[in-house]
């Protein structure tokens, strides 16, 4: 199969709010580690804006 169409109108990805950091508690000065994590959505918007080939096998 193959899918063509318009794939921003199909699925939007969304950037939630906000970057969490953490300081590891165990790495010692002055080698100190940061772990950084932010989250991203996303979903499909227009279920008609892509389009599906179907190709048959024999």
């Amino acid at each position: 199969s193959i899918a063509y169409g318009d794939f921003r109108q199909f699925y939007l990805i969304v950037d939630r709010v906000g970057v969490s950091v953490l300081r590891d508690p165990y790495s010692s000065k002055p080698y100190v580690l940061y772990y950084t994590r932010k989250r991203v959505g996303g979903g499909v918007q227009n279920f008609e804006a892509p389009k599906l080939v179907k190709f048959a096998t024999s």
